[in-house]
């Protein structure tokens, strides 16, 4: 079993930066990797950035340039840094873990709760 917490999440002004959290526990495999999505109402769940094994990364076009995703393995740890954040960058935010087919396919196995990002 995979435990995914998210932190880091709050209100900003447009313009502003966060840096999410996602500390991760169980029997975390070697093999998985690890990816943020974001979800408004109303709206299809968005797959915002991913980080593989070699360390290559995917970002959404929207966000690609202003947030950066990387991991410590030491703390097993996923962060998200978010700079220059808009309106539309708005929602709740959520880190998922499994291998890399199911991730690129949008069917990781692994959740955490979310947390609020709310630009104003």
């Amino acid at each position: 079993q995979v435990q995914l917490v998210e932190s880091g999440g709050g209100s900003v002004q447009a313009g502003g930066s966060l840096r999410l959290s996602c500390a991760a526990s169980g029997h975390i495999r070697s093999t998985y990797c690890m990816a943020w999505f974001r979800q408004v109402p109303g709206k299809e769940r968005e797959g915002v950035a991913s980080i593989f094994s070699g360390g290559s990364t995917f970002y959404a076009d929207s966000v690609k340039g202003r947030f950066a995703i990387s991991k410590d393995d030491v703390k097993n740890t996923l962060y998200l840094q978010m700079n220059s954040l808009k309106p539309s960058d708005t929602g709740m935010y959520y880190c998922a873990t499994d291998v890399v087919s199911k991730l690129v396919a949008g069917f990781p196995e692994y959740w955490g709760q979310g947390t609020q990002v709310t630009v104003s």
